[in-house]
């Protein structure tokens, strides 16, 4: 028999520029099903379901929702907030007394898990809930997924961004480092070789957690990089780790960290700075720069993947249409070459908390950059229509003036 009570929709973690589409295809579906009486909204994620701070979803317009779901960043707000068992039991008493049956979550790792506790407390309170984990991540590191929505979009401006500060580098000759989001998984730094057109434009270089940094090997190969082309274009992951796992930005100062217990790696420049300061010493010259990307990867207004904002929809209206059958779990992206996406409910223990990282097959051997697997992979990822960088081909114009000096100049010699 189906359930029949309010559905409570909530967002955690980071935002995305597509995450909205997974939320108005679950609201979509819901209005459609009689057995929701309402769909609500919890403001801030988790926070706003302990302190029932809900909106009525059910009184949007159409036409809203689709401009909420073209809308990046988590239009419900979210939250870091790492709720202790405490906190949880408060979160489920809440929906309880709201008659909340469905309870969708669209997040990552740690959204999955809040799912299976608040799924596990109803079970033992003998209080029938359907509750369902929407994946949602830019760095592309939650188990059981091929990719998960928000990467492909984060790809593409990373993409876009390093295609044009090549062009920059070209024009000005040089060293530029980009340091990319990605704590253990090098997925979107990678996304950075989508830029390239031709082997000597950037980025030349890309360095990425799952491979262990060394600071000496990765002088060497900016030097070598500068010596070839005059210009060095680098992409770099904010969580680069040293043969002992150690971020590399730990050695720089005592980190920060966060309520998930997670060092702060990004938004501080440190990382860039350093590189850059090493690389002036190496090569002894004065134009290398450092960008930290930070929040613009995440939600940039009107850079976003095609595919990724119909695979994010998707996997809301499917989270929805298995709720409604009365089934608990994660909602997962599986690839079938040569690229179509189905999705399959897998249980939310096999997607909480841990995160699956690159496959090494996705870099080269020296491990300083991709491999034409990788390539194959993320692009059908970043969508159609990616702006085109042109190239001179006009041919060059014989240098007369300077050939009639050098001849003079012979002569004179020869005079001499």
């Amino acid at each position: 028999m189906a359930l029949i009570g309010k559905m409570l929709i909530a967002q955690g973690g980071g935002p995305t520029a597509v995450i909205n589409e997974s939320l108005v295809g679950i609201i979509k579906e819901a209005r459609r099903n009689p057995n929701v009486t309402h769909v609500y909204g919890a403001l801030n994620g988790v926070q706003g379901i302990a302190e029932e701070t809900f909106v009525d979803l059910t009184y949007e317009t159409e036409e809203n929702l689709e401009c909420i779901a073209q809308t990046p960043g988590s239009i419900l707000l979210s939250t870091r907030i790492k709720p202790d068992e405490e906190y949880l039991m408060r979160m489920f008493e809440v929906m309880r007394h709201h008659d909340v049956r469905y309870f969708m979550y669209i997040g990552g790792n740690d959204s999955a898990e809040t799912v299976r506790i608040i799924k596990d407390f109803a079970r033992k309170e003998d209080y029938e809930l359907v509750a369902m984990h929407v994946p949602k991540t830019i760095d592309n590191d939650l188990l059981e997924n091929d990719h998960t929505p928000g990467f492909g979009s984060a790809a593409r401006y990373v993409l876009q961004a390093f295609r044009g500060v090549e062009k920059d580098n070209m024009a000005m000759g040089g060293i530029y480092i980009g340091i990319i989001m990605g704590r253990h998984a090098g997925f979107l730094t990678a996304a950075a070789a989508l830029a390239q057109q031709s082997e000597d434009e950037g980025p030349h270089l890309v360095y990425v957690p799952e491979i262990p940094f060394k600071l000496s090997k990765f002088l060497d190969d900016v030097e070598e990089v500068y010596n070839k082309f005059g210009r060095c274009t680098i992409a770099v992951s904010e969580g680069l780790a040293d043969e002992e796992g150690k971020p590399v930005i730990t050695q720089l100062m005592e980190s920060d960290v966060d309520d998930h217990g997670n060092v702060q790696l990004s938004g501080n420049g440190l990382l860039g700075d350093m590189l850059a300061e090493h690389v002036k010493k190496r090569l002894k010259i004065d134009r290398v720069r450092a960008d930290t990307f930070g929040y613009l990867q995440r939600s940039f207004l009107g850079v976003r993947s095609d595919t990724d904002a119909k695979e994010a929809r998707e996997a809301g209206e499917v989270a929805a249409k298995l709720a409604f059958k009365g089934l608990s779990g994660s909602v997962a992206l599986k690839r079938i070459p040569p690229y179509r996406i189905n999705y399959e409910l897998v249980p939310v223990e096999s997607v909480a908390r841990l995160s699956k990282v690159m496959p090494r097959e996705f870099m080269n051997e020296e491990g300083n950059y991709v491999s034409e697997a990788f390539i194959k992979y993320a692009k059908p990822l970043i969508g159609n229509n990616i702006p085109e960088i042109a190239v001179l081909r006009s041919p060059a114009v014989t240098k007369s003036f300077h050939l009639k000096e050098q001849a003079e100049k012979e002569q004179e010699e020869k005079e001499l």
